[in-house]
Formats: C-alpha cells, structure tokens, sequence
C-alpha cells in the first residue's frame, strides 16, 4: 500500500508539474524492492504526455535514470558516461521525431533487458539521460517557428559575403538561459559585446564560385586546414561535434541550403540552386575555450553569410533562434546568451519566459555614452591559460535542477533576479553594486559547477581583489578569459606590475576590451547589410 501511494503522490506532483525531489522516494523503492512498481509509475506519466507537455515527459525520463542510478549503486560505476548503445537507437530515433509514446515504450522494452547487474542498470541509466537529451533537442527546435526569413537576389559569382561578430561578456544570469531551464524556469542573462584589443575577433566569409562542390576552410592563415565537401553523404557526420567541420556541416543543414533527403546530387542541386558551388571560411582570433562565447557567436557568423549567400533577408533575432537549432543539430546543447551578445551588440539583457515552445527577448540597456565611457575605462579581460572545464559539465547541472537540487533551484532563482540588479546598477553606472554582483556571479558558478576554479585562477583572484569591484571567469568558469572591474580607470600600467611581481601569474596576459555597439555586420563585397 505505501508503494502504491508513493506511486500515486509521485505521479501527481509529476502532472502537476510540481518541483521535488525524486531521491528519497528512490531510495525507499530500491531498499524496499518495489523499484520495479516506480518505474511502471513514471513510464506512465510519461507515456500519458502529450507533445504539448514535453516538461513533463522529460522530468519523468529524469526520474527514471534516478531511480536506475540508485538501484545500480557504487558497484555500477559512474553516472556520467557513453550511452551511445545502438540496442537504444530505435528508441532515441522516435523520441526525437516527437513519437512520446512509441519512444517512451521502446525505451522500457530495452531498458528489461539491462537489469541484470549494477553496471548495465548503470548504463540503463545513462541512456536514459541521453533519451530526456533527445527531447529536450525535439522541445528546443521548435524555435525554426520564430525565424522568418524572405527572398532576395543571390550575391554575384566570386563577391564575398563577410560576417564579423564581437565576442561577449557575461555579467551575471548565466546558466539561466539553458534549455531546460530557460523554458521551465524562464532565463535572464546581462552580457556586453566586445572588441578584444580594438577588434572583432569572429567571422566568417563565404562566396559562390564555379566548382559544383563545398569548399571550407577554418582559419584565417596559410597553414589553414582545407576540406572539399562533393558528396550528400560527406555532410551526414554533422551531429558529431568532433568531427572535423561538423559546425559548418550542422549550419549548411540548418540553413537548408541543400536538401540531404533529395534524389538528386549535391553537384546538381548546387548548380540548378545557386549556379556553382560555394566556398567558405571563418576563424576567430581568441584561443579556444576562452569563455567568450566564441562557437556559437560562430555559428551565428556562418548562418549569416550563408542566409546572404542563398538568397534569403532576415534579423537579428533570426540569428539568435537559429543558432538554439543549430546547435541541438550538433548535439552540443547549449543556451541562448552568447550569440545574443554577439549578435546584438551593446549591452543587452536577453530573457525567455517559462513557456514553450522557447522565444528568446532582448531588452536593449541602452547605456549612454557616458556610462559606455565609464565601463571601457574599467573592465579588463584577463587570459588565464587555463584549460576549461570537463564536458560532462552540462549534463551534470541539467541532472541536478531535474534532482529537484535546493541549493542548485534556489542559485538559479538568484541568478535570475541578480540579472535584473545587474540592468538598474548599469543604468545608474553604479560600479560598486555591479562588481558586488559580479562577484556574487562568480559564487554562483561555483555553486552550480564545484570545482570550476583552479587553484592558479583562485590566486589570481586574491591578488586582485584589492584593486577590483568585481572579478568573474567567463562563461562556465574552470579556465579562459576573467574579466574584471577595476576599481580605478585605465589601471593597465598597474595591473602589468601586478602581473609581473606575482610569481606564478606571469604568463597572465591582459586584453583591452572596448563595449562594441554594432554587433554582427554583413558585408557583401564592400556593401553593408541593414539587419
């Protein structure tokens, strides 16, 4: 009776889209032996969703590789891990398609056949993370709706289409903007696009040309790696992020700049669309991991010259939806806020509302030139060196918000409101409040993500923290760009005495930052476009 109760109280709260904490009730179903009744409960839930109610589906399948977890215990190894077992593939493909039901039951049938020790309920485990991951990717695509694109005339043969961004620095609200919790929670997140060391550090260019084949090229010198794409099939390894190219693959696909599906070639549909091929390159000029935002601000860049080069018009917030989609096409998630820094320029306030399907707002701040002045003359970004932070990052915050995590809900809360502190202490030029809240920003990354601060970067910290309002390691922490807020203007001369007096900080390099109000900019030959 307690199990069947439990059941009913978990389903409740599940439909009611309650939040709590699963652990407790898993840990009674496994030490009680009634796991197998819980986890008919949430296959229920689950299966009873309909595609208008992904939340709840996803926190149940959430809540299954919880209880699989619990019930696989120490001896079953780690959570985190490969859950890539073809034996799931049909189920993860129907899932991804919007199939709930169909997903949901061809999930349970595979998931009987791993409970037979604790390291293959582990691996159950980690499949079914990779299953809430399908449909989280299904619940974020359905941004395309947002995007509205219109015809235009296609560039002349040989005319380079160029797209340049500034890269973006993150004051406070970050995480937020990450699906689920963006459209669960709703996300708010304060960033500033930059010039580093006077200029804009992304872009891409592409232009049509007579081979009827895909050229690319990542890097800006000689010694570039060079790739020719001839084939449909050369395009299909999009959603593995380690493939070579697989981001410009991922945006020739969101772009829909060919057909993959077509009977016909990619020679003959480039010939009769586009009248000969394409060639394109990009580059950034910032060391990668550098927490500024660099690959989606990238891709940004890519499907903007690629829009150009096809023949489309769009706007800036076209950009930002369509790199949400790009990047659930290669599979590295991810939120909203960099590209809406490096898109929109200034300083801004990106949010999205506890809704779905997922829009994202931008609230200009608008700043005058006054205050522009003032923050030019005080932040400075500083290069770490230090590598950035494990993958299994996300997957790790993503597991503790669906765990129902107080501390981690509560920071997330925070979070929120600090973004919306952040607006009115930059609207007033207030440095003191707003390194108050750059700083509290950094405690909460830690909170969120422990361990993200190495010993070196913690030392950094301390030796500044005299001549700073605020200090805070860009995007996820763990490595990359710090940026800081002094407390007297233009203090370089001071900060490389600093530097160099440390012992173990002199490799730190600093970095001028200028608060760039344009944004992304789209050049077609010399013409500039109007976005």
């Amino acid at each position: 009776m307690y199990a069947q109760v439990t059941c009913r109280i978990v389903a409740d709260k599940l439909q009611q889209e309650r939040r709590f904490s699963i652990l407790p009730y898993c840990l009674s179903a496994c030490a009680e032996g009634w796991d197998h009744v819980l986890l008919s409960a949430l296959d229920q839930v689950a299966m009873s969703t309909s595609i208008t109610e992904l939340k709840i589906a996803v926190r149940s399948l959430s809540y299954i590789s919880d209880l699989l977890g619990v019930k696989a215990g120490k001896s079953g190894g780690l959570r985190s891990g490969p859950g890539g077992n073809k034996m799931w593939a049909k189920a993860f493909k129907m899932l991804e398609v919007g199939d709930i039901v169909g997903g949901i039951d061809a999930l349970r049938k595979e998931r009987e056949k791993w409970l037979d020790s604790p390291d293959l309920v582990m691996r159950a485990a980690r499949h079914y993370e990779g299953a809430l991951q399908a449909l989280i990717r299904h619940a974020v695509m359905s941004v395309y709706e947002h995007i509205k694109l219109a015809p235009s005339a296609l560039p002349p043969m040989n005319t380079w289409v160029t797209a340049e961004c500034p890269a973006r620095v993150d004051l406070q609200g970050g995480w937020t903007d990450t699906p689920p919790i963006c459209y669960e929670m709703g996300g708010s997140v304060v960033n500033v696009a930059v010039l580093v060391d006077g200029k804009k550090p992304i872009g891409a260019r592409a232009r049509r040309v007579q081979d009827l084949h895909l050229k690319f090229t990542i890097g800006s010198d000689q010694y570039s790696p060079k790739f020719i794409i001839g084939e449909i099939n050369d395009l299909l390894d999009y959603n593995q992020p380690k493939t070579h190219g697989a981001l410009l693959k991922a945006a020739i696909l969101c772009t829909q700049l060919v057909d993959v599906e077509s009977n016909k070639s990619l020679s003959e549909q480039l010939c009769s669309l586009y009248g000969g091929g394409l060639e394109l390159q990009t580059w950034s000029d910032l060391p990668q991991g550098t927490g500024l935002g660099t690959s989606s601000i990238l891709a940004a860049a890519v499907i903007a010259i690629l829009w150009t080069i096809s023949g489309r018009t769009y706007h800036k917030k076209d950009l930002i939806h369509a790199v949400l989609y790009l990047e659930q096409l290669l599979t590295t998630g991810g939120g909203w806020q960099d590209q809406v820094g490096g898109v929109m320029g200034n300083i801004n306030r990106g949010y999205s509302l506890a809704s779905f399907p997922i829009q994202v707002f931008v609230e200009p701040l608008s700043p005058s030139s006054e205050c522009l002045d003032l923050l030019n003359r005080h932040l400075v970004l500083l290069y770490t060196g230090r590598v950035r932070l494990a993958k299994n990052l996300l997957q790790n915050v993503i597991r503790n918000w669906y765990a129902g995590d107080e501390e981690v809900v509560c920071c997330f809360k925070e979070l929120y409101q600090c973004s919306l502190q952040c607006v009115e202490a930059i609207k007033k030029g207030d440095l003191s409040k707003l390194g108050e809240l750059i700083d509290c920003y950094w405690r909460q990354k830690k909170l969120l993500a422990p361990g993200c601060e190495p010993v070196a970067v913690q030392n950094l910290m301390t030796r500044l923290k005299p001549f700073v309002h605020g200090q805070v390691l860009m995007g996820a922490g763990g490595g990359g760009f710090m940026c800081i807020l002094t407390k007297e203007p233009d203090s370089w001369e001071q900060l490389q005495t600093i530097l160099r007096s440390t012992k173990g900080l002199e490799k730190v390099t600093l970095h001028r930052i200028t608060i760039d109000t344009e944004g992304i900019t789209v050049t077609v030959g010399t013409s500039r476009l109007s976005l």
